[in-house]
C-alpha cells in the first residue's frame, strides 16, 4: 500500500473516532505527561534559560522508544486519536457559544475560563466571543492541523513529539516572572514545530471561507501578533470568516493589547460555531491533499 495512501487512511479513521467519540474522559496519555511536566518542574525549576533548556532536553528523553515503534494500523490510528481533540475543542468553544445565545454571561465567563489563560471575571460579551474564538481559531492549530501535519511528516513519533512540546508550552510558556525565563525554550521549540503547520492550516482556513480576505489580513495583520504562529492562523480565520476579534486582555501579571485581527463585521457568539466548523474543514482538507497525493504517485 502506497504511504500516502497509509498516513490518509489512519488520518480519516483517527479523525472519524474523533468527531464520534470525542476526548476520552478517564486516563488520557496527556493527564500523565502533564504530571510529569509537573514534577520536571519542581525539580529543575530556576529563573534561567539554561535551567529551562536542560528541563526541555530531559523532557524529551522518554519519548526515544518511540522512534523504534513498529507500524501497524490499529496502533497508529488510536494514538492519532488520542493525540488529536477537535471535537473536545468545538464542544468546549460551543459551550462558551451556547450560554451567550441563552443571555447567560456569567455561564459564558466561566466556559472560556477553561480554553484561555486570561482572567475572565469581568468580560463583557463582546470580549467573551473574541475570547473563544482567538482560543478556537489559534487552538485548531495546535489540537487538530498541526497533529496531523506531524504525523505525515513523522509518523507516531513525530505526532507524538509535536504533542508533548504542545503540553510543555502550555504549561511553561507562560511570560509572567516564574515563567519567562524558564519556559523560553518550551516556548521556543513549540514554535518551531509549528512554524510550518500554522501557515498551512490558514491555507486550509482560507480555502473554507473568503479566500482573498484572509490572505490579505494574514499578511497585513499577523505581524502584528506576539505569537509568529497564533497570529497567522487566527488573522487567517477572522478574514475566512468575514469577522472581527482582537482587543485588550488581562492574564496573570501583565496586561496586553491584541491587535484587532479579520475583516467585517464584529464576531458574535453565533461565529464561534462557525469557526469550529472551519477547524474541522482545515483536517478534512488536509486528509483529502494527501490522499490525493497518493492517488497520484499509484497512476504516475
Amino acid at each position: 500500500m502506497d504511504n500516502f495512501i497509509y498516513i490518509a487512511l489512519v488520518m480519516a479513521c483517527a479523525l472519524v473516532a474523533d468527531r464520534l467519540l470525542g476526548e476520552v474522559s478517564r486516563y488520557h496519555p496527556l493527564v500523565g505527561l502533564g504530571y510529569y511536566v509537573n514534577w520536571l518542574r519542581a525539580k529543575l525549576w530556576q529563573p534561567t534559560k539554561a535551567r529551562g533548556i536542560i528541563a526541555l532536553i530531559l523532557a524529551f528523553l522518554p519519548l526515544i522508544p518511540l522512534l523504534f515503534l513498529p507500524r501497524i494500523f490499529i496502533i497508529d490510528v488510536a494514538i492519532l486519536y488520542f493525540v488529536i481533540g477537535g471535537k473536545s475543542l468545538a464542544e468546549h468553544g460551543n459551550a462558551v457559544g451556547d450560554a451567550l445565545l441563552q443571555n447567560d454571561l456569567a455561564k459564558a465567563r466561566e466556559n472560556v475560563s477553561m480554553i484561555v489563560s486570561r482572567k475572565t471575571a469581568d468580560l463583557d460579551e463582546q470580549q467573551v466571543v473574541n475570547a473563544t474564538l482567538e482560543s478556537v481559531l489559534e487552538n485548531g492549530n495546535y489540537a487538530l492541523f498541526g497533529a496531523l501535519f506531524w504525523f505525515t511528516v513523522a509518523g507516531v513519533p513525530g505526532v507524538i513529539i509535536y504533542r508533548f512540546s504542545n503540553t510543555l508550552d502550555a504549561m511553561w510558556g507562560y511570560k509572567n516572572s516564574t515563567f519567562k525565563q524558564f519556559g523560553w525554550a518550551a516556548a521556543k521549540f513549540d514554535d518551531l514545530l509549528n512554524y510550518l503547520p500554522a501557515r498551512i492550516c490558514a491555507l486550509c482556513y482560507a480555502a473554507g471561507g473568503k479566500f482573498s480576505t484572509a490572505i490579505k489580513c494574514w499578511r497585513q495583520q499577523a505581524p502584528l501578533c506576539a505569537s509568529p504562529n497564533g497570529g497567522v492562523v487566527m488573522a487567517a480565520g477572522a478574514g475566512s470568516l468575514q469577522i472581527v476579534m482582537g482587543g485588550a486582555a488581562k492574564y496573570d501579571g501583565y496586561q496586553c493589547d491584541k491587535p484587532i485581527l479579520g475583516a467585517g463585521r464584529p464576531a458574535q457568539a453565533g461565529d464561534i460555531k462557525r469557526a469550529c466548523h472551519l477547524v474541522w474543514l482545515s483536517g478534512v482538507y488536509w486528509v483529502v491533499l494527501i490522499a490525493c497525493i497518493g492517488l497520484l504517485e499509484q497512476i504516475l
